[in-house]
């Protein structure tokens, strides 16, 4: 962009593109980096849980070492870095434990989607497998709305697939050493 005045438009695009995503255990497989990707992050305002998110997702998240103390009751029980106020009190005055600013009720919680569901089953899954329930999925619904029935199919065709015995990769011998191909005359 030029930094002359009035000119707010770019006309190229940008230089240097990412190519891939950033992933912060691409090279830190230590427990404290697991640790913080399963961290949940709750009671706190949505605008505050997006700014946690960020900081765990690249990186810059600093958890607390020892307890700290809380804005409300003045004791050291904060547990979780960044929050200003203890769970307790938190949730007693109905407000976010980081910008200490008044929540409505925790919506994400209460409101679950049979697609967040889906998505947290098939997390765990093998990509065999979860290649094979999405192809169904798409098959009996294209337009991605998830019903309790299809759920209860998937949750079928997991119990099967647990069930399917694949076998040895034995087939696959035919590739090894075998001295009756390479016969010299």
């Amino acid at each position: 962009m030029s930094t002359s005045r009035g000119n707010a438009t770019r006309t190229r695009p940008q230089k240097h593109q990412n190519k891939s995503a950033y992933k912060n255990d691409l090279h830190d497989k230590t427990n404290k980096t697991k640790f913080l990707n399963n961290l949940d992050v709750t009671g706190v305002c949505k605008r505050c849980k997006d700014i946690i998110d960020w900081k765990i997702k690249y990186k810059k998240y600093k958890p607390l070492t020892a307890p700290r103390k809380c804005v409300g009751c003045e004791e050291k029980a904060i547990k979780y870095a960044y929050h200003i106020l203890c769970t307790k009190c938190a949730t007693k005055r109905n407000v976010c434990a980081k910008c200490n600013t008044a929540v409505e009720a925790n919506e994400p919680e209460t409101e679950k989607s049979p697609n967040v569901d889906l998505q947290a089953m098939l997390k765990g899954l093998p990509e065999r497998k979860r290649r094979t329930i999405m192809r169904a999925i798409n098959k009996t619904c294209g337009d991605g709305n998830m019903t309790p029935e299809i759920l209860s199919q998937v949750e079928e065709m997991l119990k099967d697939m647990d069930n399917l015995d694949l076998g040895d990769d034995e087939d696959f011998d035919d590739f090894g050493s075998d001295d009756s191909d390479q016969s010299e005359d």
